[in-house]
């Protein structure tokens, strides 16, 4: 009930739902509005009806799919209806968009008849490049894509089918390899017999199966002759019926090579596994609850059994994200007018070939550096390895040129250039921190433990397995507090009002009783949640702690910088945010914690913000901010963050390139810096920005969030001796849980 709860928020907040249309070209001026619309919009639409083709030139064509449902078939829910598939829709576009900037227009249409959803859709045509088919139940779904296929010169996918088609076929043809067989010799069982496991069947004859080797299966048993010759099977999936003995599930299973699920959870025994042949192959992609669990099927003999799942939280997830986005971005780069069968194996082949190559340490810190090398445990690459783009992609493309499927040919090298400059920045580097944090979590101290948003953040952190939270509080009132919200969970609540901490308050009275804290005034102290947490953090009871949400900044973090202090490297700590945006990553400090920094500190924050870049893997380019250009101007405020340069240029231990005082359009515009300042340290624009003094770095980083687009992370303090991390008072649930996967890793790397 609480997820529901925050997916229904998420999708609520302003504006609803989870795309928009923006502009991508100027219209500020008169002549920027003539030039969109009337009069200047005549030229390009005399062309297009000139010539057809040259509507990938003068509009948006050449990027936009359709994503195109009626409802009738929408994850698990059934048939919901065209309106209330909406959100799935989005969803869709979300994903395209993310890991291939294509832009997407949702279509939901109340559409019961094939051949009506048929007649609506070809009539689309002229808006999109490429249409991709959704949630649409089958056998109609079937049907729909054969015609759309013939009447519609774009290609015509639909996903349901085709994708969980490519994907197990790509980790079927990495599985064959390792089991060393060959793929004509494989006998195949199927779960299911819908149109995920009939495209999928399909996909392997193509792969190079032997469909007689093919034994398919739905709730009723085998699909026989017997069987379709009496019309119990439809036209698609009786092309699987077969002689073979036996009725159920159970007897398909014997002696088969591999099992592909594509039906229900939990269908599956140990005891089907066991009488499979050799090394067996099993593929139970059934979600959320596979047709037989991971460790159970692993551990159900003693040979070599790989297994793969629809699951995120086991290795070898099949999941469809990693096709359509690549398969669409090359089909609609070379303007192709259809996904033919050579493109899908295409890639297939690319997945398959891009599993058995060394993975980069960026992709393994992005997965909490797991030792991901191709294996039983590592067929298929991960979703958020960026290379899949750079190989999918160019194969689907390629593949379309060589079959004729193109309307335009490309140079394959120029395009993944291209291709790589579509990477966007703006939530790569939080999902690189979530995963690692999800593979080693650590105890986070919460110290605001009783309020709303604190409760709801800490089942999320909980649920996902971000950190195991502490909530610091009233343990009556947080329980209560979370039995309200409706979250199923049971919280690990530290109450400061009750119990024996005398170990917190000899922590406590040891850091101050030099500094004026009797132990009396330590037991009160105590008693202070953000001392309490502080503590608990110092005597190695949790290993990071968030505070602030209730606090000004000041006051959120006195405590523990008196109970933890700074680490031995360090005399100051300072706050630090990453702005991500569509092509770059900053980082910014300070800003929220030094007043008026001297050039010792200044230099002091530079070296750790570095560090925190080089922890998101990204090497520092640092730039010492000011309003002069390099002693254009020259008092104590330009000399000071000219002096911190020259100190950290001086340092031998400082190995990134650091340059000021500059102005900020100088630290960021390349031109600025290689024609102006050909003299400066920096060769490109800096990333790490060390603002003159809090209230430029408060200013510029709540701009640029604001105005400029930027997506915030942090503050994250560094210059800690352990992992701690103040919330800015208006942080939603989101940028608290963004926050506990920072200070996670922060744990994981101390």
């Amino acid at each position: 009930m609480g997820l529901e709860e925050d997916a229904l928020d998420y999708h609520s907040d302003d504006p609803p739902g989870k795309i928009e249309i923006r502009t991508t070209k100027p219209t500020n001026t008169q002549r920027d509005l003539s030039l969109a619309y009337s009069p200047g919009v005549a030229g390009p639409c005399r062309e297009i009806a000139t010539n057809a083709d040259d509507a990938y030139r003068y509009t948006a064509k050449e990027n936009l799919v359709g994503v195109v449902s009626n409802g009738s078939a929408v994850l698990g829910l059934g048939d919901i209806g065209a309106q209330a598939s909406k959100p799935v829709m989005e969803g869709k576009g979300v994903l395209f968009k993310r890991f291939a900037d294509i832009d997407v227009f949702d279509v939901e249409l109340d559409l019961e008849d094939p051949d009506a959803f048929v007649d609506s859709v070809a009539a689309m045509e002229p808006t999109f490049g490429g249409v991709n088919l959704e949630d649409i139940a089958a056998p109609d779904c079937f049907r729909i894509e054969e015609r759309l296929r013939e009447r519609m010169d774009v290609p015509v996918f639909h996903d349901d089918q085709h994708g969980t088609a490519i994907i197990s076929g790509a980790a079927l043809l990495n599985a064959v390899e390792l089991v060393e067989k060959d793929l004509e010799d494989l006998e195949v069982t199927f779960a299911g017999a819908g149109a995920a496991a009939v495209a999928t069947a399909r996909f392997f004859v193509s792969l190079g199966i032997d469909s007689e080797n093919i034994t398919m299966c739905d709730i009723d048993g085998i699909l026989t002759t017997e069987r379709a010759e009496a019309g119990d099977l439809n036209p698609y999936n009786r092309e699987f019926a077969s002689d073979r003995p036996g009725e159920e599930l159970a007897d398909a299973m014997v002696g088969a090579d591999v099992f592909v699920g594509l039906s229900a959870g939990g269908i599956v025994s140990p005891e089907m596994v066991r009488s499979m042949a050799d090394d067996p192959i099993l593929f139970a992609m059934a979600n959320p609850d596979p047709e037989i669990g991971y460790e159970e099927a692993k551990s159900a003999r003693d040979d070599t059994v790989i297994m793969a799942t629809g699951r995120s939280d086991y290795p070898n997830q099949v999941n469809n994200v990693l096709g359509f986005p690549f398969i669409f971005r090359g089909a609609l780069d070379v303007r192709a007018t259809q996904v033919n069968e050579a493109m899908k194996v295409a890639a297939a082949e690319a997945l398959a070939d891009l599993a058995r190559r060394d993975v980069p340490d960026a992709v393994r810190k992005a997965y909490g550096d797991q030792p991901l090398q191709f294996g039983p445990e590592y067929i298929i690459p991960k979703p958020l390895d960026p290379r899949v783009l750079f190989e999918v992609a160019p194969a689907v493309a390629e593949a379309a040129m060589e079959t004729g499927a193109a309307r335009t040919n490309i140079d394959l090298e120029a395009y993944v250039e291209r291709l790589e400059a579509r990477l966007g920045k703006s939530r790569e580097m939080m999902r690189i921190v979530l995963n690692k944090a999800q593979n080693d979590p650590k105890r986070l101290a919460l110290a605001e433990g009783g309020h709303e948003k604190i409760i709801r953040a800490a089942f999320q952190i909980a649920e996902r397995g971000i950190a195991d939270p502490v909530l610091i509080g009233d343990e009556d009132e947080i329980r209560s507090t979370a039995a309200n919200l409706g979250l199923e969970f049971d919280p690990d609540v530290a109450d400061p009002s009750s119990g024996s901490y005398d170990r917190y308050v000899e922590t406590l009275y040891d850091g101050r009783k030099r500094k004026g804290v009797t132990r009396t005034e330590a037991e009160e102290m105590i008693r202070e949640s953000n001392y309490f947490a502080s503590a608990m953090v110092e005597s190695g009871d949790a290993d990071a702690m968030l505070t602030g949400l209730t606090h000004h900044y000041p006051s959120a973090l006195r405590p523990p910088l008196q109970v933890i202090g700074t680490a031995e490297d360090a005399d100051y700590a300072a706050g630090v945010y990453l702005l991500a945006f569509k092509n770059r990553v900053v980082f910014l400090a300070d800003a929220t914690v030094n007043q008026n920094p001297d050039e010792a500190v200044l230099a002091e924050v530079t070296r750790h913000t570095a560090s925190l870049a080089e922890r998101f893997n990204v090497e520092p380019r640092a730039a010492l901010l000011s309003y002069s250009d390099f002693g254009s101007v020259d008092n104590d405020g330009t000399r000071k963050p000219r002096r911190a340069a020259e100190l950290l240029r001086n340092d031998p231990d400082v190995e990134f390139p650091v340059d000021g005082e500059m102005q900020a359009d100088t630290a960021v515009v390349e031109d600025m810096l290689t024609d102006t300042y050909e003299f400066s340290v920096l060769e490109k624009p800096a990333n790490v920005l060390v603002f003159p003094n809090l209230e430029a770095g408060n200013i510029c980083y709540k701009l640029l969030q604001r105005l400029g687009g930027a997506e915030a992370i942090g503050p994250m303090l560094v210059g800690m001796d352990k992992p701690v991390h103040v919330l800015q008072r208006d942080d939603e649930v989101t940028d608290i849980v963004n926050l506990a996967a920072v200070a996670t890793v922060d744990a994981q790397r101390r």
